[in-house]
């Protein structure tokens, strides 16, 4: 171990000694075409800056010009193209006063261009460069510790060597708007695609000029596909400012690899007209070698920003490093308190992987305590990528991972770790100066990329426990149908949104179902989603219809004095008939899907959106539902886009449910799912009505404020039981019931006395309602003395349940008694 890491010292210290043999190779040949970006590289090599730029005076006198730089690209730390020379920003001081600055974050904290600067902590270098017309050269470094002594050895030595391109470059310029095309220049047309290419471009893209159309979609399909999304960050107008870009990307061959070509460009404004991207394609393949660090590290440094995930990261870490290296395997962990939590596996299967993490196998991923690989501790505190060739005596968790060589790259960012990328390789790696340092460079962007991932997980998560908090857990059983629903969250942005559902259960076999969406996405809209659940639902409890549960719930809306309005479908369904009243406020309406598969959207008149109209009226619409049809309720994200108006998205809807099978309803709505569009909210509910298997038997009774009313209660009941084939025990306990229930009704409200029965798999229920919303109250004790009160005690001692429920601004009492079989 100590001479492993007494070698890695001893590299260090020789760092400088390497840069100025390697500058001396490049400066060697000074007709390189690429002479001045090679020279930059070498800061990347050997002073392990993330990024390198050479800015010279341009030749109007007034500004510092980039005119070169190798590295990350130079916005993702706020750098300008250009700077006044007069100005106060560190380029045009170094380059007015010709002596070297370093500043850490607190001296950028005071720079006025830290405003442009990322939150993160960076190191920048600014040093001034003598030859040719002057300059300076400026780098980044994103390692805590910034430049140290050997590295700024190295960048004074790459600043010595880097001279400015001549004024009449060997590459062909980027032409003026009107100037005839060169053999290796383009002029792109950003509002129709068309593009004008000299000769050189397509024999490049290995296309005859008989052959091309003109389309600029016709050379971008003959690019490798990896390469595609960064070169369509170049040509898409959208994704550029006015200014100078480069990059470089390959492009497929008929035979052999792919060949790597440059592009460099300008967007010119339109004053007046479409924009254009003009600029040159030129041989990049002499370049460099198969592998290539500074493309490698610019493709990585764009598919992290775009990264949201910690498994997004990790997948782009391996999409960058583990081909190009020919590494056998590669993992990325995050660091937990003193854990490593393994987050991807390339490869995932287990028996790829040292027996000891197979031991260690959680689900699909390990994890293990940093004690238990001291080598690996050690790097993490060292903070500096570490390389252990072949044969290094290691902990077995580690020398399993690489027996041909291992790279581990601490992964931190703000000076804090955030987690670790171990590569391995199966046979014996050498690796070179280029591989170092893509290797450098790719940690510093993973650990920044890994730690906004990991804020955005848990603040995703977040907001998921909410948005499930406010949903219901379960769906209830229901007495001939099945429900199931589905709620998928947008993938843009964290807010919580407002889309909901839900089934309610009401007295009789009715059920009713809800669906609804709140304005906006915040948490004010959450709030207001569970209060309108909370409403719907207790308005719904109280029995009353639907169209004043409805309207019940835009009044409150509109005494919560709220900006934001709400839409919601509320259909009551009435299991024992097949029937259901469909009232909407706003929403779009149910599809409905019949037995023999034919779809309809329900024809059902609405209402305004709640919190709209004080006094809005909801019409209620009659649907008829046969064993077998499936309801479909759905907000919005579901049927409507920027794309796709909601009569197309409905349609679609009904299509895609004709052709399911309702037979396994969860998997009718995960399809149903499946191409919906993630900028917005989607909540799903599903019912298959399948009818009753048996229906209950159901007789009613006005009772009338008249002295014999117990009396003729008592008689329909018995004449009804008879009729029923209760036997006469069961009858005697019912009647009973029936004249407790019915005296007390009489005897404590005013109003009209209702008696309902109900026989249900020889379960028969009592239930009397009355116009009093008062409950009533068992007594907690009763006199030798007392003439009332039992009524309630013998209720509940002959009943096996017994409760109250609200029923339209009155009460239900009532009782069930198990009959014997």
């Amino acid at each position: 171990m100590a001479d492993v890491v007494s070698e890695g010292a001893a590299q260090r210290r020789t760092g400088p000694l390497r840069a100025e043999t390697a500058l001396k190779t490049l400066t060697a040949d000074p007709a390189s075409p690429d002479r001045t970006r090679r020279t930059l590289e070498q800061a990347l090599v050997f002073a392990g800056a993330a990024l390198a730029a050479l800015y010279i005076p341009g030749a109007d006198g007034d500004l510092l010009r980039l005119i070169e730089s190798a590295g990350v690209p130079r916005t993702l730390y706020g750098l300008r193209e250009t700077y006044p020379l007069d100005g106060h920003s560190p380029a045009a001081d170094v380059h007015r006063a010709g002596h070297p600055v370093w500043l850490g974050p607190a001296e950028l904290a005071d720079c006025p261009e830290a405003r442009r600067m990322p939150a993160r902590d960076i190191h920048l270098a600014v040093l001034p460069v003598h030859g040719g017309t002057g300059g300076c050269l400026l780098a980044v470094s994103e390692r805590p510790g910034g430049f140290g002594a050997d590295d700024r050895a190295c960048l004074e030595l790459v600043a010595e060597a880097v001279t400015p391109p001549a004024p009449a470059p060997t590459a062909p310029a980027v032409p003026a708007e009107d100037e005839e095309l060169l053999p290796h220049a383009f002029s792109l047309a950003m509002d129709t695609g068309r593009v004008e290419v000299g000769d050189a471009i397509l024999e490049l893209f290995g296309v005859s000029r008989a052959r091309f159309d003109g389309r600029v979609e016709t050379l971008l399909g003959l690019t490798v596909p990896e390469d595609l999304p960064s070169l369509m960050s170049v040509v898409e107008a959208g994704h550029m400012s006015i200014g100078e870009r480069e990059l470089e990307f390959r492009v497929l061959q008929p035979a052999g690899p792919p060949r790597w070509l440059r592009l460099r460009g300008r967007l010119l404004p339109g004053d007046g007209r479409p924009a254009r991207l003009v600029g040159t394609v030129t041989d990049a393949s002499t370049l460099r070698g198969e592998v290539t660090d500074v493309a490698r590290v610019q493709r990585l440094a764009a598919a992290l920003a775009t990264a949201g995930t910690v498994s997004d990261v990790g997948q782009a870490v391996v999409a960058a490093l583990r081909k190009p290296l020919r590494a056998d395997r590669i993992a990325l962990a995050e660091l937990e308190n003193d854990r490593l939590v393994v987050t991807v596996l390339d490869p995932p299967e287990p028996e790829s992987w040292p027996e000891l993490w197979q031991l260690e196998w959680r689900a699909e991923w390990p994890d293990a305590p940093v004690r238990a690989m001291p080598t690996l501790a050690a790097a993490l505190r060292e903070g500096r990528a570490r390389i252990w060739p072949a044969g290094t005596a290691l902990e077995p968790a580690l020398a399993e991972v690489g027996p041909g060589g291992l790279a581990v790259l601490p992964l931190s960012a703000g000076g804090r770790m955030a987690g670790a990328c171990l590569i391995g390789w199966d046979e014996p790696h050498d690796f070179g100066p280029d591989e170092r340092a893509l290797l450098t460079a790719s940690a510093g962007l993973a650990g920044q990329a890994l730690t906004r991932a990991r804020a955005f997980d848990a603040e995703h998560e977040l907001v998921g426990m909410l948005q499930r908090q406010l949903l219901p857990r379960r769906l209830p059983e229901l007495p001939g149908a099945v429900a199931v629903a589905r709620y998928l969250p947008a993938t843009a942005g964290l807010e919580v949104g407002g889309d909901w559902y839900d089934v309610i259960p009401l007295s009789d076999h009715h059920v009713a179902l809800v669906i609804g969406d709140v304005q906006g996405h915040s948490a004010g809209a959450a709030t207001l989603m569970g209060q309108m659940r909370t409403a719907l639902r207790a308005y719904a409890a109280e029995g009353h219809p639907p169209d004043v549960v409805v309207s019940h719930a835009n009044r409150l809306l509109m005494e919560l004095e709220t900006d934001l309005f709400v839409t919601c479908c509320y259909v009551d369904v009435d299991m024992e008939e097949g029937t259901a009243w469909c009232v909407r406020a706003g929403h779009p309406p149910p599809v409905l899907r019949h037995p023999d598969g034919s779809t309809d959207i329900a024809e059902t008149d609405g209402g305004p959106p709640l919190g709209v109209v004080t006094r809005a009226e909801f019409p209620m619409t009659p649907l008829r539902l046969l064993p077998g049809t499936v309801v479909a309720l759905t907000t919005d994200g579901l049927v409507e886009s920027a794309d796709m108006d909601i009569d197309t998205g409905l349609d679609r809807l009904a299509h895609d449910l004709s052709v399911s099978d309702p037979a396994h309803l969860g998997l009718v709505a995960d399809a149903l799912l499946g191409n919906a569009h993630r900028g917005d909210d989607v909540a799903l509910l599903l019912m298959r009505y399948d009818g009753m298997a048996v229906k209950p038997l159901r007789e009613g009774w006005t009772v009338w404020r008249v002295p014999e009313a117990a009396r003729q209660a008592r008689r329909f009941t018995r004449r009804t039981l008879r009729v029923w084939g209760v036997r006469a025990a069961a009858m005697d306990t019912a009647l009973l019931v029936v004249s407790e229930l019915v005296t007390n009704a009489l005897v404590h409200t005013d109003g009209r006395v209702r008696l309902d029965l109900v026989l249900i798999d020889r379960r028969l229920r009592v239930a009397v309602t009355d116009a009093s919303p008062r409950t009533p109250v068992k007594p907690t004790s009763l006199g030798w003395e007392a003439t009332g009160g039992r009524g309630i005690l013998l209720v509940e001692a002959m009943s096996d349940a017994w409760g109250t429920v609200p029923v339209s601004g009155g009460k239900q009492v009532w009782s069930e008694l198990a009959l014997e079989r």
